[in-house]
């Protein structure tokens, strides 16, 4: 039987079948509500309810498409509640065949409630309130061609649109004494013709300034850098719509500035070399909230000195530089910097060469499938004499680790390339280079056998015998019989439920499926399973089902 012959939607619950209920939505603002009838009065339960970002329907001379509804004399009513900040003027706009009435708080303020054959359209020019308002548009189509669309806007010219942005709330403001800057963030308006903001900033007694350009903000952040005065700025935030009016003021909120003063250079700086990498030293700084490293590569004698670069900022006063290369000589400096992010000179310094090198890879990498057991890896040791470990690698992603130079791989699927490398890692910690690759493919593959074909099903008094075309496939294992039962599914309409009935050799083309001659209507499908397990699920839309009326008379429930 074809899928369309199904009455409810199928999910799969364990080795049944299930219908899945339909379920109210709950649509966030300015989302609308969107609700389908199988009627034209919006009477009973909603067929379908679901959320719609705008109301630019095309049904044509169908009807809306994921619901179950008559071509002719449907209905959908869309709603929406929404804030529209300080409100102002707007202009509603429908075209629609065939009918639409567009309220607003439960005003009428277009009727276009006729059947039509071709497309009514009709505009509505009308001042908001400021706060929150509703909207909903009733659609109904009788017959023909069907098709609705429906926008609110607001009008943006300077003539027409007086209201100006309520004041912007939510507005805070985090400094950064690292960085100097001042983020401000604030909670978006709701108005919809809103363009953008403006940032004021003073510093007290002092007149506001505009900080944030010629240019409208149209997120809500802006980075500040106030000046560097250890003062205490105040900021505040102003809207500004379409038609260039500004609001008033938010809430002002403050920002203190970071001082300049900086801490004395650290003294007594050391460097040694040890296993773990160059061990670094100095005296604490009072005031010091943490301290700058820096290091310069030392070089031969005549040649240009390498560049200064920072490597680490610590809190402590001390750190060791695991990162030195073995065998490399440098000079390492070091700053306090205070909290208020005050950076002192770097006046002391320290040198050593670094001594101890990463291990050789390892090499001669080879991966084996062996079945029954996985990938077998195995490598040639690295020559250096302080390896601690081998770190396994499965697609670029650290597996395992092991001491020896084997390892098994038990965790591999059936048609599968897996590729691995393998990394030598000394007692020090040092890695060496990563080893070539190698791979191996598992036997098996992931692919389920075709739909089986050519299925009957002829009832007998003795059961239903059930036929099939063979599959050809190589690897088959055997076939699976589900039957499929009509139930109620308790809102007055009725789910199909199907079973696994019993499993079939590869060879097997036919089967009677034992049953009371009671008249009922099922349907049967034969799946086929291959010898990896995989197979086609019973919903997959590629599965052939056979409706067949059992002999017999149904009895009475």
């Amino acid at each position: 039987m074809a899928a369309a012959t199904l009455t409810a939607a199928l999910a799969t619950a364990g080795g049944l079948l299930t219908a899945t209920p339909a379920s109210a939505v709950t649509c966030a603002s300015p989302s609308w509500t969107a609700q389908y009838y199988a009627n034209t009065s919006f009477k009973g339960t909603p067929k379908l309810s679901a959320c719609d970002s705008a109301i630019a329907e095309n049904y044509g001379y169908g009807d809306p498409a994921g619901v179950t509804l008559p071509k002719d004399n449907f209905s959908v009513r869309w709603s929406v509640t929404r804030d529209f900040g300080s409100g102002g003027p707007f202009r509603l706009a429908a075209a629609t065949q065939d009918g639409m009435r567009v309220y607003v708080d439960g005003v009428r303020r277009i009727d276009l409630w006729r059947n039509v054959s071709s497309t009514a359209r009709k505009t509505a020019d009308l001042t908001i309130p400021a706060g929150r308002h509703t909207l909903r548009v009733d659609y109904v189509a009788w017959t023909g061609y069907a098709s609705a669309a429906f926008t609110y806007t607001p009008r943006t010219d300077a003539r027409t649109d007086t209201v100006k942005p309520l004041a912007p709330t939510g507005l805070t403001a985090a400094y950064d004494r690292g960085t100097a800057k001042a983020t401000l963030r604030w909670t978006r308006n709701k108005e919809m013709d809103l363009a953008g903001y403006r940032v004021y900033r003073r510093a007290s007694g002092a007149s506001w300034a505009k900080v944030s350009g010629t240019t409208l903000l149209t997120s809500p952040s802006f980075v500040d850098a106030p000046p560097v005065t250890g003062q205490t700025f105040f900021y505040e935030l102003r809207a500004v719509d379409k038609a260039g009016r500004e609001s008033t003021g938010s809430a002002d909120v403050s920002a203190t500035t970071v001082d300049r003063t900086a801490p004395v250079a650290p003294t007594g700086l050391t460097a040694s070399d040890g296993q773990g990498g160059v061990a670094l030293a100095w005296q604490p700084v009072p005031g010091a909230a943490k301290y700058t490293v820096f290091r310069r590569q030392q070089t031969e004698p005549g040649l240009p000195e390498a560049p200064v670069t920072q490597v680490a900022t610590v809190s402590s006063a001390s750190w060791t530089d695991t990162a030195a290369a073995e065998r490399t000589g440098y000079t390492y400096y070091v700053s306090a910097v205070d909290a208020a992010g005050n950076t002192s000179a770097t006046r002391a310094t320290a040198s050593a060469t670094r001594g101890d090198l990463a291990p050789a890879p390892a090499t001669a990498v080879t991966a084996v499938f062996k079945p029954g057991t996985g990938i077998v890896v195995s490598w040639a040791r690295s020559t250096s004499g302080d390896v601690e470990r081998y770190d396994v690698y499965r697609d670029g992603h650290l597996y395992t680790d092991v001491s020896g130079s084997t390892y098994t791989d038990l965790t591999v699927s059936h048609g599968s390339t897996y590729a691995y490398t393998v990394v030598a890692v000394d007692k020090g910690g040092n890695r060496s280079p990563v080893s070539a690759p190698a791979s191996a493919t598992t036997d098996g593959d992931l692919v389920a056998p075709a739909p089986v074909t050519g299925l009957t099903a002829t009832p007998r008094e003795d059961g239903v015998l059930l036929e099939w075309t063979p599959n050809i496939e190589s690897d088959l294992k055997r076939y699976e019989v589900f039957k499929a039962e009509k139930y109620d599914d308790g809102d007055g309409g009725q789910v199909w439920l199907a079973h696994r009935v019993e499993y079939l050799g590869p060879d097997t083309t036919s089967f009677l499926h034992t049953s009371a001659a009671d008249g009922e209507n099922v349907m049967y499908a034969v799946i086929a399973v291959d010898d990896w397990d995989n197979q086609l699920g019973v919903t997959d839309e590629t599965v052939h089902w056979t409706e067949v009326t059992e002999l017999g008379t149904p009895t009475e429930d």
